[in-house]
């Protein structure tokens, strides 16, 4: 299958070329030619299916034409190494825990398939590949321990100064070996601005092979998808509509469930949840697409302000702002309503959330109230709670006891480069 660019669909090319480049000339982001539509069998079987199952399925009907059989096994097979459990948290609502891989994060998954389909297309070739990665939070730590020591590859973070928690930069900051960091003064989209000019330097180009592990690249977007088929086969069987809610930054992460609903997973609606960050549901409400600078909030991982993947996301409706809009529901929220989503949901489940997960939910329970009884619906909690430890125990006036993998990262040395927000500043850096 050929991908073509979201800026120019004329543009096209093949699946390697599309995952090494990550981005298109024109600063398009790639899409699959076509989007297959899974049989309805598939659909009638999935409660029986194990994640590894689903996944061999959904992978083969998007790059079967492109990888072998026991290719795509082994990229499943290394991906779906862990469970995502799906947890009632009260009637008619229930969470797809996407924290139990190896940095606690949703991206754990994208960032396994990435590197591995990274190697097996690389297989062969003498040439390094450095990995360009923007980091508002859990994309460096899964990229960055996803890709640790895999041989010809050089991983180079750079993430905002002061605005990613002391856990998600000590992920990344401690590794070392062919892992690099830059931690910029500036926020998030001054990181992701960099990133794209240097994809676009035709004199860096020349030099060095980049690509990018961001959800800019379909080697890191497309396989989230797998997670909501299997969150659709782990549901108790319901005459309701489904819908899910998905707390929101570059917006990778809603386009992957779009993806799987464009496949023929029958979700009814989508709902768009961020923190003040709030661009995409401004759109949905009917405004103009406009990007602003990015808030910081305690949700920090959805601290973007101008979100990648919006225009994937249009790709996939066809670039039919009505029927998006139809589709997906958009709802923001401020640093006191998450606050209080994470305490209510404590007090009354006895669950913790952490503050991503809880604009996840207030996002559906905003949704629900306008027709409970017709949906039963999903949101997806995104980070393990102890990641963004100081702020929910702060919350909910309780001490966290941290997975030991994940305790283990604070003993290591922080080992970063300052870098001003310059592009010149950090082109010389690459050069050097």
């Amino acid at each position: 299958m050929n991908f073509y660019s979201t800026n120019n669909p004329e543009h096209r090319v093949s699946l390697k070329e599309a995952v090494i480049k990550g981005l298109a000339p024109d600063q398009g982001l790639y899409m699959p030619e076509k989007i297959p539509t899974l049989p309805q069998d598939f659909f009638d079987k999935l409660p029986d299916l194990s994640f590894q199952e689903i996944g061999y399925e959904v992978i083969t009907a998007l790059f079967g034409e492109d990888l072998s059989v026991e290719q795509i096994k082994e990229l499943v097979d290394h991906t779906l190494t862990f469970d995502a459990p799906l947890v009632k948290i009260e009637e008619g609502v229930y969470t797809l825990e996407l924290f139990h891989g190896p940095t606690l994060a949703f991206k754990d998954f994208g960032a396994r398939f990435c590197s591995k389909l990274m190697s097996i297309l690389m297989e062969g070739e003498d040439r390094q590949v450095r990995v360009l990665v923007a980091t508002s939070g859990d994309t460096g730590s899964a990229v960055a321990n996803g890709f640790y020591k895999v041989p010809g590859v050089e991983v180079i973070i750079l993430y905002p100064k002061g605005k990613v928690s002391e856990l998600q930069e000590k992920q990344f900051t401690t590794l070392g070996e062919n892992i690099s960091t830059l931690e910029v003064d500036g926020v998030f989209d001054d990181c992701q601005k960099m990133v794209k000019e240097a994809f676009l330097d035709k004199e860096l180009n020349e030099k060095m092979l980049l690509t990018s592990a961001n959800s800019i690249n379909i080697a890191r977007w497309i396989p989230q998808c797998l997670y909501y088929f299997y969150a659709y086969s782990r549901l108790p069987k319901t005459d309701k509509k489904l819908a899910i809610s998905v707390p929101s930054g570059n917006f990778g992460n809603l386009g992957a469930g779009i993806l799987a609903e464009r496949m023929g997973l029958p979700i009814d609606t989508f709902i768009a949840s961020t923190n003040v960050n709030r661009v995409v549901p401004n759109y949905l409400a009917g405004n103009p697409f406009t990007t602003e600078s990015s808030l910081q909030t305690i949700s920090n991982s959805m601290d973007v302000g101008n979100p990648s993947n919006f225009y994937r996301l249009l790709a996939l409706f066809g670039n039919d702002e009505a029927l998006f809009r139809q589709k997906v529901k958009g709802f923001y929220f401020d640093d006191q309503d998450t606050i209080n989503g994470m305490k209510n949901v404590k007090q009354n489940s006895n669950y913790i959330m952490d503050p991503h997960g809880a604009v996840g939910y207030l996002g559906l329970r905003n949704f629900r109230n306008i027709s409970p009884d017709e949906y039963v619906g999903i949101f997806l909690e995104t980070a393990h709670p102890g990641k963004f430890r100081n702020v929910v125990e702060e919350v909910l006036e309780l001490k966290l006891e941290l997975p030991e993998r994940l305790a283990k990262f604070l003993e290591g040395e922080k080992k970063t480069i300052a870098l001003k927000n310059d592009y010149q500043e950090f082109k010389k850096y690459l050069c050097n």
